[in-house]
């Protein structure tokens, strides 16, 4: 192979990347009947995403027309070169309690830097191939921070609901809930009618009919019904788009959402905070939201890619998928969106919708950017609190409490307190927290079940061997894995039959795996043998403990046999037992002594 070969074959992995779904839809073949079902599909769920995009962005705490550009620029960019077929991605409620505290700290500049960042660890995360890592996190650990997650979005909109005057903010979530208690005394009654009525025309809707997405008909009204209160109730002004967000746009200040596209901007030159400095607290501050945005997006982004695959009976690239999320949120500060990931509810109206191929999400951005360009002044209306009634719709949802009810129900107690324990971390302090102590925890209570199902027996017979053990000769049969969770209890009766017996058969045919604290821990009971005179014959090793043993050369130890059979290991043991001079056996599938 010469050097081009070399580097072509060393490239071709990547090279499969980007656009997998896209390459995978036009290779099977994709007409006008296709097109036209990823139009009608696209415009659902652009619909949908609509009102949600601007919900969300506000949910963060950014004017909403960020979380427009956010839908705009992601659903097309990630659509395009993504690993899923039904995927849309965009603003999801999930970033809201990663987002909120950056911007809230370092202001836009800050949000839109640490969205680069995670931009760039997803990049890395799907060049490097973790997209199937993903699948080693338990589940209740998702489960756990999901709902926590859906807590905290759920008790931020109760601000917006009630309509409360809040003198001040807070990062830390139970400080929050204390901030929004004292100021109960400030709630307006219309400001909460209009949420309760939003939140009514929501849960109504889908009884009613599921043709029309119960968002394009609640938030209407609620807006109709906050204009009708304003206009004939005295003393009554309600919260809106419009006269809570304003921007400046060639020295004039536009009201609610500018009524033109994502414009290119440089995200280090956006915003920032009155405290904004730029030092290596700063740096590392950032870093840490990005590193939580590259996790929670390539959670929930291949987490939605599931759904998608279950609902339309398709197989998604993971790597892929993560490579254009990653593409895609690096865009994304560039054009003053917020970062973004697969978002479930979307992806599964898009499939429900006839999806067929990324075409129709590509296609709900262009009716988001559609809306934007021709309704802007008509967004400005819709009331703060309907779309924080909505966002406690789509925190329900997140939540399943009914799937966290029966986990708690069903599963064994240390899913259990998995589970709980993420809930009460991410609820606490943060998402990256919880996540973290979960999988520490689930693996540790992971490593002790693994451990209690590793069995050991001594005795004088097996049935593997033909006769019984002649006086002086112990069989030790290790059942189960030999890793460092279970290698202690495996390895603990060895260590007290070196003056019963003069030889041992280890038995290793049913131990498949063994890591490096198995390998020592053996390699230490072999020694502590020694030191008694008793001799060791293993035999029946599987082949990736063999390659352990092999690589630390425990077949040159003296004292220390392998075989093939227990028989075989039975004439070694009468050899030792006569005194009579017994060479190593090698079996063939430890190699020859000169290394071929």
């Amino acid at each position: 192979m010469n050097r081009k070969q070399h580097q072509d074959a060393h490239l071709a992995p990547l090279r499969s990347l980007p656009a997998s779904a896209l390459r995978a839809v036009l290779r099977d073949g994709y007409g006008r009947d296709q097109l036209k079902q990823d139009l009608m599909a696209g415009l659902v769920v652009g619909v949908i995403a609509l009102p949600l995009a601007m919900a969300l962005a506000i949910g963060v705490g950014v004017p909403p027309q960020h979380g427009l550009y956010t839908a705009i620029v992601a659903g097309l960019v990630i659509a395009l070169l993504g690993g899923s077929r039904m995927q849309v991605s965009g603003p999801t409620a999930a970033f809201i309690v990663v987002l909120a505290p950056i911007y809230s700290r370092f202001g836009l500049r800050g949000l839109l830097l640490s969205g680069l960042m995670g931009g760039a660890m997803l990049v890395a995360m799907g060049v490097l191939r973790f997209g199937r890592l993903i699948q080693f996190i338990p589940h209740p650990v998702t489960t756990g921070f999901t709902a926590g997650i859906a807590t905290v979005i759920a008790t931020l909109q109760l601000k917006d609901v009630l309509g409360l005057s809040v003198p001040r903010d807070s990062p830390h979530f139970l400080e929050k809930v204390g901030i929004l208690a004292g100021s109960l005394g400030t709630a307006s009654p219309w400001e909460a009618l209009v949420a309760a009525f939003t939140l009514a025309a929501l849960l109504v809707t889908p009884r009613i009919t599921r043709r029309v997405p119960a968002p394009l008909i609640a938030l209407p009204l609620a807006a109709l019904l906050a204009f009708l209160l304003s206009r004939f109730v005295p003393g009554v002004e309600l919260a809106t788009i419009a006269n809570r967000f304003q921007v400046e746009i060639g020295g004039k200040t536009v009201m609610g959402i500018p009524q033109l596209p994502p414009l290119p901007i440089a995200p280090w030159a956006a915003p920032a905070s009155e405290t904004w400095s730029f030092n290596f607290e700063t740096l590392r501050a950032l870093a840490a939201g990005g590193f939580a945005i590259a996790i929670l997006g390539a959670i929930e982004s291949l987490l939605s890619a599931v759904v998608a695959d279950g609902m339309a009976h398709t197989k998604h690239d993971p790597d892929s998928e993560l490579l254009a999320q990653g593409v895609g949120n690096l865009l994304l500060p560039f054009f003053g969106g917020i970062p973004a990931t697969g978002a479930i509810a979307r992806t599964a109206a898009n499939v429900r919708a006839g999806a067929v191929s990324p075409i129709a999400a590509a296609l709900h951005a262009v009716v988001v950017l559609a809306a934007v360009l021709a309704l802007a002044p008509l967004l400005g209306y819709l009331p703060m609190a309907a779309l924080a009634a909505l966002l406690l719709v789509v925190a329900w949802n997140m939540s399943e409490a009914r799937h966290f009810v029966h986990t708690l129900r069903v599963a064994p107690k240390s899913d259990v307190t998995v589970l709980l324990t993420c809930y009460a971390l991410t609820v606490s302090f943060d998402m990256v927290v919880g996540v973290s102590v979960g999988m520490v925890l689930a693996a540790l209570l992971f490593m002790r079940r693994m451990a209690e199902v590793v069995h050991t027996k001594l005795s004088q017979r097996v049935p593997e061997a033909p006769e019984p053990a002649p006086e002086g000769v112990l069989f030790y049969q290790i059942s189960g894995p030999l890793f460092f969770g279970a290698a202690q209890k495996a390895m603990a009766t060895l260590e007290s039959i070196g003056k019963q017996a003069r030889v041992v058969i280890l038995i290793l045919n049913e131990v498949h795996a063994m890591d490096a604290t198995g390998e020592v821990a053996l390699e230490s009971v072999l020694r502590h043998l020694r030191e008694q005179r008793c001799k060791v014959v293993l035999t029946g090793v599987c082949p990736q403990p063999l390659l352990v043993l092999k690589k630390a050369h425990l077949e040159e130890q003296p004292g220390v046999y392998f075989s093939d059979t227990v028989a075989e290991a039975l004439e070694i043991a009468r050899g030792e037992l006569e005194r009579e001079p017994v060479l190593k056996s090698r079996p063939a599938w430890l190699g020859s002594t000169d290394g071929s």
